[in-house]
């Protein structure tokens, strides 16, 4: 296919992704209080919280005239990205497949069926996660005689980037397994490094949560450092079977057949 036919076909597709994901954020407008309730759960049950011990005066506000109208387009707009992302993500894929070999269409598919569960598995404990953290966050910037209000633009994006930071880290152990197919990783230099990983696991869990209570990092390198040792055993049935395919392959050799090497 010439390279104009690339970028045709490339178009057609953005412009049938783009399509889809503004219909679909439109149809979220017919559903925006439930979107809203949704978004809004986490700090509210927060609030809830700290009410038991002490009266935490705490709202989300919105500041300017068309803030409510921006209020309703980055809700909708969110929520027709996460909805349409299956079928934007199989145009991106389809685009890219032809030119892959058999054996890369074959990890593709491996990578799509299981990238997809783990970052939806993240980004369910980070939005369970997310109650606690607010909770220690509003108590602790929240003194006696004083309202806390949290402008809902920065709401927004401490929510989405702490969904992201759980979801992007549930990836981890898929990319480590990917290092080792590719021969950059071996299992044996996994369980070599292990007690410095696991530390490295929660060292970054406690950079990335937003909050820093214990219950919140606990939440995102306990399942982190379970995947891992996960994929340090998907590593090692990988290396046995490259090393028993190999030992196959040498053995069927004879005398006068030249080395790869």
């Amino acid at each position: 296919m010439a390279l104009a036919d690339h970028f045709r076909e490339l178009r057609a597709r953005l412009m049938r992704s783009l399509l889809v994901l503004i219909v679909v954020t439109i149809v979220a407008f017919f559903f925006y209080d439930q979107l809203l309730d949704l978004f809004v759960h986490p700090y509210n049950q927060a609030v809830d919280m700290l009410g038991g011990k002490r009266k935490v005066d705490s709202s989300i506000v919105l500041s300017g005239i068309a803030a409510g109208l921006m209020l309703q387009l980055k809700l909708c707009a969110t929520a027709g990205v996460v909805v349409s992302s299956p079928y934007w993500l199989y145009q991106i894929w389809a685009f890219v497949l032809p030119g892959l070999h058999p054996k890369e269409k074959k990890w593709t598919r491996v990578f799509v069926a299981i990238a997809g569960p783990l970052f939806l598995l993240g980004v369910a404990v980070g939005y369970y996660v997310l109650p606690a953290g607010l909770k220690f966050l509003i108590s602790l910037n929240t003194p006696a005689d004083f309202t806390n209000l949290n402008n809902f633009n920065d709401f927004y994006t401490f929510v989405i980037r702490t969904l992201l930071v759980f979801g992007i880290s549930f990836e981890i152990p898929l990319f480590v397994v990917l290092l080792n197919l590719v021969g950059v990783v071996t299992g044996a230099q996994l369980a070599r490094y292990r007690s410095w990983i696991i530390v490295g696991v929660f060292v970054f869990a406690a950079v990335a949560t937003p909050s820093t209570d214990p219950f919140s990092m606990t939440l995102l390198a306990v399942p982190m450092t379970v995947l891992f040792l996960v994929s340090e055993v998907i590593a090692r049935v990988l290396d046995r079977r490259k090393s028993r395919r190999r030992a196959e392959e040498e053995a069927g050799l004879d005398d006068d057949t030249a080395s790869a090497l």
